[in-house]
């Protein structure tokens, strides 16, 4: 059974075709890539799929549960589509603590430790609000992997990042394919698809096209 299903799933936007009848199916520990130019529907795509939309006809189906009927939102999904909103005035640490109480399932020192990972300093005083959007970005990450989540929803996570930065989270992603975890995610720069993605779909034409690697 996969981990993810779309059957045969259709969504319109005032009028406007954004998928027809698409079919997909996601394995567990795997990366897959969605490519597709600016508006083609990659956000949605995501959205779909976390219980943030649902489909106009078809279903969406996680872990044998279609989303809508079963569940409303998947359980231990990490998910960055719309940058998160944050409280300006307060420090990352605050902004991912406020999160970690929603669900009370780590630690603080867990929190600091998924900060230093992204390349966050934890103890820093700094406010949100004068964060860099590489910064924001990283805090974003940290958010969506702060509670070992086994699925991620990633929509560009390299935004902003600087070239080291890019090669850290990459290779944390790769950590966390050895470990069984689940990602999907988007980027702009082809390379990201390329080095670490097992299998990559274009949309095309309101469709999910498998591109050969």
């Amino acid at each position: 059974m996969p981990h993810i299903l779309l059957d045969q799933v259709s969504k319109s936007f005032k009028g406007a075709t954004i998928f027809e009848n698409v079919n997909f199916a996601v394995e567990k520990g795997k990366i897959y890539g969605i490519i597709g130019p600016n508006g083609s529907g990659k956000s949605v795509l995501f959205k779909l799929i976390c219980g943030f939309l649902f489909p106009d006809h078809g279903r969406v189906i996680v872990d044998g549960e279609e989303l809508g009927v079963n569940k409303r939102f998947p359980s231990d999904f990490g998910i960055i589509i719309d940058r998160p909103g944050y409280i300006a005035g307060k420090t990352g640490f605050d902004n991912l603590k406020a999160l970690a109480l929603i669900r009370n399932k780590i630690s603080d020192d867990k929190i600091k430790q998924t900060m230093r990972l992204v390349g966050l300093d934890p103890e820093s005083t700094q406010k949100v609000k004068h964060y860099s959007l590489g910064m924001k970005q990283k805090l974003a990450i940290a958010q969506a992997i702060m509670e070992d989540q086994q699925t991620l929803i990633l929509d560009e996570p390299f935004n902003a990042l600087d070239a080291d930065s890019v090669e850290n989270i990459r290779n944390l992603l790769r950590k966390f394919k050895e470990e069984g975890r689940t990602i999907l995610l988007t980027s702009h720069n082809q390379e990201d698809i390329d080095v670490l993605c097992d299998e990559v779909y274009r949309i095309n034409r309101f469709k999910l096209e498998k591109v050969k690697k």
